[in-house]
């Protein structure tokens, strides 16, 4: 995780300091995700951005940079991991109703333009609602028992080319201290059945967003660090070895262990971001709201 003797921050919601983006500079390579481009010259998928309304998503992307820019101070590594052309799946913590953002713009600024899963009440927003539509969202209605449904339609976006980017918790985080919490199961189902159907391991991206949690949405000045990680695919191609025996869908052990790997990983990362350690009690499990043991790896 995190080796003794650097500092840990005071509360879940304290400020990202300067100087743990410093110590964060000198390991990696930070960028700013908030302009086209940060990790230097690409080539835009432009059948992509022709196919998800080219003029409202340059709109709201630009609207959403200048808020990031003028809201906070946003950092980026890892980015020149997303590849320029073919599908993957982005996984990405949820801190913050603010961070969702930062992913998003990030994809959408190195010229890709992945659909996204999001809670079916944002396509109802005043005014953004019906640019969250236009520009990707893949509208996910809550208790609705419509589980396989958005699943399907999930996969049929993978396995037709497309990135999507998934935020696994399912909500904000109701983990007290901020730490991801348990993961709802579709992100191992989407990766596991888009891979068996394609023939090849999807690539699965973890993405850890830290620092907006102490962002006064209504007054954030000074400006807080925000800082993502776009880490290297995940590697679960051991979970695929018997995927001609899973019959319509694979084994919850495999989901199961696919999920657990995600967010051992997304801890890891969070860990290095805000120089602390998780929790030695466990993982925040959202059904139960209580805190839980980490489960042992019977799969690795």
């Amino acid at each position: 995780m995190v080796s003794k003797g650097k500092p840990s921050p005071r509360s879940a919601v304290d400020p990202l300091s300067n100087q743990q983006v410093e110590r964060l500079g000198r390991v990696h390579h930070l960028v700013d995700p908030t302009r086209y481009y940060p990790t230097g010259p690409r080539k835009p998928n432009q059948a992509e951005i022709d196919e998800q309304n080219p003029k409202a998503t340059a709109r709201l992307l630009a609207g959403v940079s200048e808020v990031m820019r003028a809201s906070c101070k946003t950092y980026a590594w890892g980015l020149e991991q997303v590849p320029e052309t073919g599908t993957f799946i982005t996984a990405a913590t949820h801190v913050t109703q603010f961070d969702v953002f930062v992913p998003m713009m990030a994809l959408f600024h190195l010229g890709r333009r992945p659909r996204f899963m999001a809670k079916a009440e944002m396509g109802r927003w005043p005014v953004i609602g019906k640019w969250f539509q236009w520009v990707g969202m893949q509208p996910v209605p809550r208790r609705s028992g419509l589980a396989q449904q958005i699943e399907a339609e999930s996969i049929n976006i993978v396995t037709s080319g497309r990135p999507l980017t998934i935020w696994p918790e399912g909500t904000v985080t109701r983990d007290p201290l901020k730490w991801p919490m348990s993961f709802k199961p579709g992100v191992g189902v989407i990766a596991l059945k888009s891979s068996r159907i394609l023939g090849y391991m999807v690539p699965l991206y973890p993405c850890v967003t830290w620092g907006a949690a102490s962002i006064n949405h209504w007054w954030p000045w000074p400006r807080k660090n925000v800082v993502t990680c776009f880490d290297h695919a995940l590697d679960y191609s051991d979970l695929l070895e018997d995927m001609d025996t899973w019959g319509q869908e694979p084994p919850k052990e495999v989901v199961d262990e696919l999920c657990q790997r995600l967010r051992d990983r997304m801890e890891v990362i969070m860990a290095e971001i805000r120089a602390s350690e998780p929790p030695v009690e466990g993982y925040f499990d959202y059904p139960s709201m209580s805190r839980r043991p980490r489960p042992q790896r019977a799969l690795t």
